[in-house]
């Protein structure tokens, strides 16, 4: 059987689930195929910065209204290089390029669910749950896909959105250049005693850097934070037995006491950092967007963000001629304006993370004047900031 769309999105996370709310509310078709059940999990404590530009595409695409009630507004970034003597903290405020918050911090699982919800009451989206893709045959006027159970689809253009590994990637002929860090990140909630004010702090000390990232206080008033934090991964393995009152007290100390005391509400989820670049975004009738395309460290809420980023262009090189989605010259326009943006990104966060780990030397040294001249100069903060945002 041999079914048509306009787009098959292959990959149904949170950018697979954007691309087709986004495309989808536009009135393209789209078939989204993924191996899994479509759920949520309950269990996934991580959250998500989403920065103003990704909020506008979701809302557009029908999706925020279905996730702003759990969003935190993220209004002050706070840079600390607890390392330097005496401590350098620099805060990087909101107010100085937008009226309104950098972003709104939201649960993975709200996000995960609004995103569901709203592709399901599309009805130009068909979500082929517990559907693999298998392959592919890229043509000059359509591809095929193969799925996983023989259905063959026929369509414009296969968007892969599967992944840092992606089997689209795979098929489409496209390498990647993948660095390891030796570093895992661990992810938990906390309680803590200072209210975060909607400030997001990011401590830089040995190791990788420690985030607090701003979450709703519980009904009872209790203040919340989500934590990421970068570490050698045999550190952090070590992290990972010990019990919630010694992980509290580790975590206090290694936050320079930011939020004042930190009590660990959820067990700590680990996962082994890289960074991967494909070597090229597109083939024959083929893109490639979020991990598919850039994986990189939870530095600076440029991971999802990047992936909206893609997102946005390709639907609007849609808007601008349907006719001439998956065509070369819609995808030659994709590379164009995306792949220059992406490098750079994966080149700057890069450093960044190799700054924060080092203990010692020259990139230590640099970090704390780094902040300062980011910060003190207000027309490097104010570019750099806009950069950050995906708004320069």
């Amino acid at each position: 059987m041999t079914t048509d769309t306009d787009i098959v999105v292959v990959g149904g996370g949170p950018a697979g689930l954007a691309a087709a709310c986004a495309l989808g509310a536009e009135g393209i078709a789209v078939t989204l195929l993924d191996p899994g059940p479509g759920t949520v999990p309950e269990d996934d404590n991580r959250t998500a910065a989403i920065l103003q530009p990704g909020r506008d595409l979701l809302d557009r695409a029908g999706a925020w209204d279905g996730m702003a009630t759990d969003a935190t507004p993220l209004c002050v970034m706070r840079m600390v290089d607890a390392r330097a003597d005496p401590p350098v903290t620099r805060d990087f405020a909101s107010g100085d390029v937008t009226d309104g918050p950098f972003g709104w911090n939201v649960a993975n699982a709200a996000i995960r669910r609004a995103l569901l919800d709203r592709a399901a009451a599309l009805d130009t989206v068909d979500l082929r749950w517990s559907t693999g893709f298998a392959d592919m045959l890229a043509r000059d006027a359509h591809a095929i896909v193969r799925s996983d159970g023989g259905e063959r689809i026929r369509t414009r253009l296969v968007l892969g959105c599967d992944g840092r590994d992606s089997a689209v990637r795979r098929a489409a002929g496209i390498g990647a250049r993948r660095v390891t860090y030796d570093q895992t990140a661990l992810v938990f909630t906390v309680a803590h005693d200072a209210p975060h004010g909607d400030v997001s702090t990011e401590v830089h000390d040995t190791g990788g850097p420690f985030t607090l990232v701003p979450m709703p206080d519980l009904p009872d008033g209790t203040h919340r934070s989500s934590v990421v934090w970068m570490d050698a991964a045999a550190v952090q393995r070590e992290r990972m037995g010990m019990d919630d009152d010694a992980l509290s007290a580790r975590a206090t100390e290694r936050s320079a006491g930011a939020n004042g005391a930190l009590r660990v509400l959820t067990r700590p989820v680990a996962w082994p950092i890289s960074t991967t670049g494909a070597t090229a975004i597109t083939a024959r009738r083929t893109a490639l967007a979020a991990e598919a395309a850039h994986a990189m460290p939870p530095i600076g809420a440029q991971g999802l963000n990047t992936s909206l980023a893609d997102i946005r262009v390709l639907r609007d090189l849609a808007l601008a001629d349907r006719d001439a989605i998956g065509t070369r010259p819609y995808l030659q326009a994709y590379a164009r304006q995306r792949h220059p943006d992406i490098v750079a990104r994966l080149l700057g966060i890069d450093l960044l993370n190799r700054t924060s780990i080092a203990g010692s030397g020259p990139l230590a040294f640099l970090r704390g004047p780094g902040i300062r001249t980011l910060h003190d100069l207000p027309l490097l903060r104010r570019t750099v900031m806009r950069m950050g945002m995906g708004a320069a």
